[in-house]
């Protein structure tokens, strides 16, 4: 199943219930090179990870319509209005970093010149085929027919954080993970602030 919800920042964000697995990518680099691309890619923040796993997912999806979980809190009307204007931003988004990325693998061949790995051409390269494969799934998703299902839990969540309410996020959060399988909800829909110096 998927959701389609706001973030505690009310941006809105696409996650897939199911755990991320290893991007199914394979390069004749060095293992090692390999090896350190993929640390760099774990160093993206999880709502952004996990948003391109889910977009990646879309790929193998063979229930249609799919399933896609939101808050009661906004219409049915609302929500896809705001699903289609989300889709077409996240499509030109993914082009614009493809077409960045593609100008840059020339330039980062250049740090083959450099002793040791060439660590960001194979991280370079790790994400152009993540947005690659995320931007088809986009394109897979906005065909699609989506059966947008109101889930309580959603609400609930949205509506905490309409109220600014952060006491209630952690539990709602924790019943997201459990309930839902949601991946990482803690750090995906929200990144708690620390303290600040002196304070209780």
């Amino acid at each position: 199943m998927y959701f389609f919800l706001r973030d505690a920042s009310q941006k809105f964000r696409f996650f897939s219930s199911e755990p991320p697995t290893r991007i199914p990518v394979h390069f004749s680099k060095p293992r090692k090179i390999w090896e350190a691309a993929k640390k760099k890619l774990m160093l993206l923040p999880a709502r952004i990870f996990y948003q391109e796993q889910a977009f990646m997912d879309v790929l193998r999806a063979d229930e249609v319509p799919l399933k896609i979980g939101y808050g009661d809190y906004h219409s049915d009307k609302k929500i896809r209005f705001r699903f289609y204007f989300f889709l077409q931003r996240q499509r030109t988004r993914h082009l614009a970093f493809l077409i960045i990325e593609t100008l840059l693998l020339p330039l980062s061949g250049l740090a083959m010149l450099i002793p040791g790995p060439n660590v960001f051409f194979g991280a370079l390269a790790l994400l152009m085929v993540t947005h690659w494969k995320a931007w088809k799934g986009l394109n897979r998703l906005s065909r699609l027919n989506h059966e947008l299902i109101p889930i309580p839990l959603i609400s609930a969540w949205e509506r905490a954080v309409d109220l600014r309410r952060e006491a209630d996020f952690g539990p709602i959060l924790k019943r997201l993970e459990e309930e839902l399988h949601f991946p990482r909800p803690d750090e995906s829909l929200w990144k708690k602030k620390p303290r600040e110096a002196g304070g209780n």
